[in-house]
């Protein structure tokens, strides 16, 4: 059986989520519209929008307000999602699984009228699926360039829109065919529009993909897999493995939600930093050293930003923000006025950053040095602590991004859905 023969079955079979999935899939999509409203007034968002608006259609909601097509909406509601760059974050998957999965699914079950139940098993079906294909490409696919976020998204917002279209297995390996020839995504488009559009184009794919099968367009069965599926030429590492435990274990559940408004690649070193926030004085420093896993040395350590933007991938400045007790949360800290404020300044240039291959890649060490000595805090972003923490801080995040007056009846639209008729409590608050 090929690789998309194997997902095809288990994406098109009967489902018992376990309740750990069941809160995870919750918790993403709280997050996800949170993100999204709050992106609405992103240029990307407000471009994309007027496009889909232009084109007209009535199928499914646009953040921001009006409708278009089901594909089309997919494709402004995942880049809206995006815009941010505040969504969540997958390592297995090495990129953003419910941007480029949820639109794809909520669309659809918009479009048809599907019931909050038929919406979450469909969501959680794609956001699994959009893992698995993101650990099986592995590590070479994302080094060689390739935006997970845009390429194994798409897997996954074609999972969840065929599930919720009624694709048997047959037609659901078409569909995922039919991706693996649409299926993009590059790394270089970061910093620009391209990257949310990633994430956009995903979820519109999975939609169109999903459609074309219901209709009976049909495609090779081994098109992810075979000697020049997609796999193959796009520097894949057909880990096999992947599929191990596909319906009995499911690994989305160690998704990592941001609640800091930068790279990923900080947010460990931003967690122990606030540890020490309040065991010492910033005038008291000397040193600070952080301990980072050395791939993100690449990524996130610009060691003197002079843009809002640019402070977004540095651990210097962050660190020194976090010390100095600036809110790291919060959207608008992120400004080039920050970046030349003389304290901030200062203590940045008392921050060394050391490459420390005994940590894993979401794992950080921060020591500050004082007059009085040294203290240490470590954190792993994998210790996500009890879920009733990890959904205050949610919904203290989605509070601070959009106000409590929005924030606490969008958790209850959330909470409701599995009982729900259809996703129009949801879509009422996110699309009006």
């Amino acid at each position: 059986m090929t690789v998309t023969e194997t997902l095809a079955r288990w994406a098109a079979a009967p489902v018992d989520l376990p309740d750990t999935m069941r809160a995870s899939v919750g918790a993403s999509l709280f997050d996800w519209a949170s993100v999204g409203l709050a992106g609405r007034s992103e240029p990307v968002a407000q471009r994309s929008r007027a496009a889909a608006l232009e084109e007209g259609g009535t199928q499914a909601g646009l953040f921001g307000g009006g409708t278009a097509t089901a594909r089309a909406a997919a494709l402004v509601n995942g880049a809206t999602s995006h815009a941010l760059d505040y969504d969540d974050t997958h390592f297995l998957h090495i990129g953003h699984p419910s941007v480029a999965v949820t639109p794809a699914a909520l669309a659809v079950a918009q479009w048809k009228g599907a019931t909050g139940a038929a919406f979450l098993d469909a969501l959680a079906l794609g956001l699994e699926a959009s893992c698995r294909i993101g650990d099986w490409l592995g590590r070479a696919h994302y080094e060689a360039g390739f935006h997970q976020t845009g390429t194994a998204g798409a897997f996954g917002a074609t999972v969840a829109a065929g599930r919720l279209l009624g694709l048997d297995a047959d037609r659901m390996t078409h569909a995922l065919a039919l991706t693996a020839t649409r299926a993009a995504g590059l790394k270089s488009q970061f910093g620009t529009m391209g990257k949310p559009l990633n994430a956009g184009f995903a979820a519109e794919v999975g939609v169109t993909c999903a459609m074309l099968a219901a209709q009976g367009v049909t495609s090779t069965h081994d098109a992810i897999a075979g000697s020049q599926g997609f796999g193959p030429t796009h520097a894949g590492m057909a880990r096999d493995q992947a599929f191990d435990g596909l319906g009995q274990v499911w690994v989305f559940p160690d998704v990592s939600y941001k609640f800091h408004a930068c790279c990923h690649g900080l947010h460990a070193m931003l967690e122990a930093a606030g540890r020490l926030r309040n065991a010492v004085s910033a005038d008291a420093i000397e040193a600070i050293t952080i301990h980072t896993h050395p791939r993100w040395l690449a990524v996130c350590n610009q060691p003197s930003p002079d843009t809002g933007l640019g402070a977004k991938f540095s651990y210097r400045l962050t660190a020194a923000m976090a010390l100095a007790g600036v809110d790291t949360a919060a959207l608008d800290t992120y400004t080039d006025a920050m970046t030349q404020r003389p304290d901030l300044v200062a203590l940045r240039d008392r921050v060394t950053v050391v490459a420390d291959t005994a940590l894993t890649d979401m794992q950080a060490r921060v020591s500050v040095t004082t007059r009085d000595g040294t203290q240490d805090a470590f954190h792993d972003l994998m210790a996500t602590g009890s879920a009733a923490a990890l959904r205050q801080r949610l919904q203290d995040k989605s509070a601070s991004l959009l106000g409590s007056a929005v924030a606490e009846p969008l958790w209850q639209a959330v909470e409701g859905l599995g009982a729900a008729p259809d996703s129009a409590a949801l879509t009422g608050l996110i699309f009006a």
